[in-house]
């Protein structure tokens, strides 16, 4: 009886691999070393770039939302203070659009905020 090497589940594994290496350039797109190389960089920087993507989305609607209130002469450190004084619970996304979007809503929150800063 002859031996079993295993070989249909190594060929599927390369196959996998070199499936989702495809599009990448040259040997890391051929051969399986360079391939396998290439998908473990680009998997573990798709990780890391899943949890960056909320940070700078984060970062980019702060900006917005800072841009937008400073037009109006306040920061928005305030605002953002005068807000939670206030118990208004808008995310800064949701905020973010309605600087851009809805100007009218926005300015009301603005005041809603130094209405609550000024009382104190």
């Amino acid at each position: 009886m002859s031996r079993a090497v295993n070989g249909a589940v190594s060929r599927k594994r390369r196959k996998k691999v070199l499936k989702m290496a495809k599009g990448y350039r040259s040997a890391r797109s051929r051969t399986f070393q360079k391939a396998r190389e290439a998908v473990e960089h680009g998997l573990s920087y798709a990780y890391r770039d899943r949890k960056a993507r909320k940070r700078d989305f984060r970062k980019l609607w702060i900006a917005r939302i800072n841009a937008a209130v400073r037009a109006q002469g306040m920061t928005y450190s305030r605002f953002m203070n005068g807000l939670k004084r206030a118990n208004v619970q808008v995310n800064r996304k949701v905020l973010s659009e309605m600087a851009i979007h809805n100007e009218s809503s926005f300015l009301s929150l603005m005041e809603t905020s130094k209405s609550q800063l000024a009382a104190g």
